[in-house]
Parts: C-alpha cells; structure tokens; sequence
C-alpha cells in the first residue's frame, strides 16, 4: 500500500496554522510571565512568609501539581461559569497555563531558595533589611541563578501541555491541525506539521530562556 504525501492545502490554509502559531506564542509568553510571577509568590511565603499563610498556598501547590492540567482547564472553562464568572477560551487557557505554571515554578524556585547559605539572610539583617526586603535584594536573583536551567525545561513543558487548550476551541497550533485534518482529511500531513511547528517552538524558547538567563546571571555567563 502506498501513501501519497499532500501539502498542496498549505498555501491555502497557511493563515489559519499562523493565526494558531500567534495564539500559542502569546498564550506561552503571558502565562510564563504571570506564572513565574506567582511561583515566586508562592515560593516566597513557603520559604520566608507569614505562617498562617503557608497551608493555603501548600494545599494550591499540592492540588495543581497532582491533577491533569486538562481537569484544571475544564474546571476554569465550564465549571467557573455555573458561579458567575464568564471568560472566554483565551483567558480561560491563559488562567489555567498561569495557575499550572505558579505551582509547579514556586516548588522549583523554594528548592533555590532553601540552598541559599543562612549567611546571607544575616546579612541582610546586619543591614537592618526586612525579611521581604533581604528576600528581594539579596535572596532572590541568586536562587533563580541556581534553578533556572530546571525552571527553563518547565516552562518548556507547560508550552507543550498548551495543545490541550484547544479542547475548549482556543485557536491555538493543535486547533488549526484539527480544523485542517477536518477540511482536506489529510491527518498525517496535518499533525506532521503541527508536531515539526512544536519542536521549533520548544527549541527556540530554550534559547530565548536561555538568552534571557544570560542576561540575569551575567558572572555566570562569563564562567
């Protein structure tokens, strides 16, 4: 049996598979930004915050990170809506990839923070530095330093886990190889490209994390 490879529908369809390139790019580079954002937070009140907050946080960590970022998506998408709150596929993939991101960075970010040397926390005491102050100005930068080859590979993953977003229509790349597959039946075509547009992403962001870790960690760039 032979197969005949088709991409003559490239051309033709080309605005739909860079429509979902875009949505992906973006959905990657808001929920990184806010994700990361709330996985310091997190990982800031587990290590050094208040006490009454950390089981709060504790039971966020433990709730996302042993349940499917499918679930979770469903959950923010559908579930949201019966208690009032109405967003649309974008903003619920976007919640959903910041919500999974913050768990899983704030554990990988307190794993740096808790290999920093006690003497640097007494100097920032010796200079009459709040916690949170010593936190920022001392703590944070080297701990990011120490993970952040680990913290770059989940970033990358949460990229990838992103093709499940289109389960709830958000026009993303897996969207498009879906619409396509549907219109010209060409599966093999269509997903083979989706899967060649996923390795080029997940490539170029490791260098760009890369890129944006040199620039953060200069004295360890130049070592």
């Amino acid at each position: 049996m032979t197969y005949r490879f088709d991409y003559s529908w490239i051309a033709e369809y080309w605005p739909v598979i860079l429509k979902g390139l875009v949505t992906t790019v973006e959905l990657t580079l808001i929920g990184t930004l806010f994700g990361v954002a709330l996985g310091i937070a997190c990982a800031w009140t587990r290590s050094l915050g208040p006490r009454w907050l950390r089981p709060p946080v504790v039971a966020y960590v433990e709730l996302i990170r042993n349940t499917p970022f499918l679930i979770q998506l469903f959950f923010i998408f559908f579930g949201l809506p019966s208690l009032g709150v109405q967003m649309t596929e974008f903003q619920a993939a976007v919640l959903a990839m910041v919500i999974n991101l913050g768990a899983y960075s704030g554990e990988i970010i307190r794993a740096g923070i808790e290999a920093t040397p006690r003497g640097q926390f007494e100097a920032g005491a010796s200079l009459a530095m709040t916690r949170f102050e010593t936190f920022r100005h001392v703590v944070l930068i080297p701990s990011l330093q120490r993970i952040w080859p680990a913290l770059s590979s989940q970033i990358v993953i949460v990229m990838l886990g992103s093709a499940v977003v289109s389960q709830i229509a958000a026009e993303d790349i897996t969207f498009a190889a879906n619409f396509i597959q549907s219109r010209t039946f060409r599966a093999f075509e269509s997903y083979f490209l989706t899967t060649g547009l996923y390795l080029l992403l997940a490539l170029a962001l490791r260098q760009a994390l890369r890129g944006v870790g040199m620039l953060l960690f200069p004295r360890r760039a130049a070592r």
